[in-house]
């Protein structure tokens, strides 16, 4: 399955852990095509449930499940992937625990370098952001969206845009050549979850019909 489309976050410390995939599953109904379950908590029996709650229910909508940041967790509740950033596993650790098949996504920032390095040590998609402010992380460097264009001609894998994406700013970035909108807020956040997503997935419709 392509990495392509909306990519919701479901970060624990935005939206709480109560009734997670209930929480979730109306972006999927939106057509999100790829969710990632974030949460940095120490509660092992807590996120291995939540885990597999989601990745039954990805399952359901035919879309990508990937963990952040916890290979084992992703590889005992059969995740398709797992990203991951600076501080954490390098790409080749990944691919030790996961399946052969498994997705693995690389956060590189502003740093199109690290992008490279990410996708030369096999990483199958790179992220680039916050390129616009983000109270999930307001402390974020902020690459200007060219970058998106000088990394699709470096790079054969896709690019996903995130940080403070909003369907009033998202235009732009799917313009520029972002294969993904990695998104928490901008669909979380927003009174109908269902009708935020699918207004942001619908850029895609709108970027093939127009190619």
């Amino acid at each position: 399955m392509p990495v392509r489309g909306l990519y919701v976050i479901a970060d624990t410390s935005q939206l709480g852990n109560a009734r997670l995939p209930e929480r979730v599953e109306p972006a999927l109904r939106g057509g999100a095509r790829i969710v990632q379950y974030r949460d940095k908590s120490a509660d092992t029996q807590r996120r291995h449930r939540e885990a597999h709650a989601l990745r039954r229910l990805c399952t359901h909508y035919d879309a990508l499940f990937i963990v952040n940041d916890d290979p084992r967790l992703a590889a005992e509740v059969g995740a398709d992937g797992v990203h991951i950033g600076r501080a954490d596993a390098s790409v080749r650790e990944v691919r030790s625990v996961m399946h052969a098949e498994a997705v693995v996504g690389c956060s590189c920032y502003d740093e199109l370098a690290r992008a490279v390095a990410a996708q030369e040590e096999g990483a199958d998609y790179v992220a680039f952001g916050s390129f616009f402010p983000s109270r999930v992380k307001p402390d974020a460097v902020r690459p200007e969206v060219d970058l998106l264009q000088r990394a699709k001609r470096r790079l054969s894998v896709p690019v996903v845009a995130i940080g403070g994406v909003t369907l009033d700013n998202a235009r732009g970035l799917v313009a520029a050549g972002a294969d993904a909108l990695a998104v928490i807020t901008g669909v979380f956040a927003q009174a109908d979850v269902e009708a935020a997503a699918r207004a942001l997935q619908s850029l895609y419709q709108q970027d093939d019909d127009q190619q």
